[in-house]
């Protein structure tokens, strides 16, 4: 399983490493890296992808836009299936972020395991639970075969 995360409040970073935390411990392998170190071969390569970032002025991230754009033919080239989710943390709605991401999800084609979330304002325990409880959640349906 591969987490990737865009953070530039450090917001989703902290999300991030709530959900790779809940991730690991189903004891699986899981990778948490920055949007802006990852590409086609890592995403190819991992079982499913959880897609942290934040929402910016109605939309996706520019980082993690930016990762989408430059793996979306790679993927579409190899013929990548993968399930994928989404945590997005939003100052306001996060529903644009939300509906970007699977517009581009969609394309590659990516299977969405489960349904996004949107976590509004800045992160509180509450919050990184939930994090934490979509990691997991993600990294055991990946072990058991159900995504």
């Amino acid at each position: 399983m591969l987490i990737v995360w865009h953070s530039q409040s450090g917001a989703s970073a902290s999300l991030a490493r709530a959900a790779w935390k809940g991730a690991v411990e189903q004891g699986e392998p899981v990778c948490l890296s920055r949007a802006a170190d990852v590409g086609a071969t890592e995403i190819a390569a991992s079982a499913g992808l959880l897609l942290v970032c934040a929402e910016n002025s109605g939309r996706l991230a520019g980082g993690a836009k930016d990762l989408l754009d430059r793996v979306f033919y790679p993927l579409i080239e190899r013929r990548c299936t993968l399930p994928y989710a989404l945590l997005v943390s939003a100052g306001n709605d996060g529903r644009g972020a939300v509906e970007e991401a699977r517009r581009i999800f969609r394309g590659i084609p990516f299977t969405e395991a489960v349904e996004p979330r949107i976590i509004r304002g800045v992160p509180d325990n509450e919050a990184l639970a939930e994090a934490g409880e979509l990691g997991a959640a993600f990294a055991a349906g990946l072990s058991m075969g159900i995504f």
